[in-house]
């Protein structure tokens, strides 16, 4: 059975940094598609970065270069580092996963998902 389990969030001034990570069990990450999923309130749930099996990576285009996703095979787990991180930010961060090599921006392109961690960008 899939599991996913982020970690990681808080509160953090703005430029700060945060690292995000999500345990992963009942597959083995290295070979899926995963990706990193935020909504804000009231606002609709965006992709943040994928990585899949070969480890091609795509972010959104808000990221600019301050974000980070990364797998680690030897802990089974998805990471997403964060830097220079900007109120906008704010939002609840969610894991998802699909059994494919190939990934998507899409949500719905994923069947399992994280219960969210919360990360929230203030002064």
């Amino acid at each position: 059975q899939v599991h996913l389990m982020e970690s990681g969030g808080g509160s953090v001034q703005p430029g700060g940094s945060l690292s995000l990570s999500c345990a992963a069990s009942g597959y083995t990450v290295s070979s899926a598609c995963m990706a990193w999923f935020r909504q804000a309130p009231v606002k609709e749930l965006e992709v943040v970065a994928n990585i899949n099996s070969f480890g091609r990576t795509v972010y959104g285009d808000f990221v600019k270069w301050r974000f980070a996703i990364s797998k680690d095979n030897a802990k089974n787990t998805l990471n997403l580092q964060m830097n220079s991180l900007k109120p906008e930010d704010t939002a609840m961060y969610f894991c998802a996963a699909v059994m494919s090599s190939a990934c998507s921006t899409q949500s719905a392109w994923y069947p399992y998902w994280g219960q969210g961690t919360q990360v929230t960008v203030s002064a």
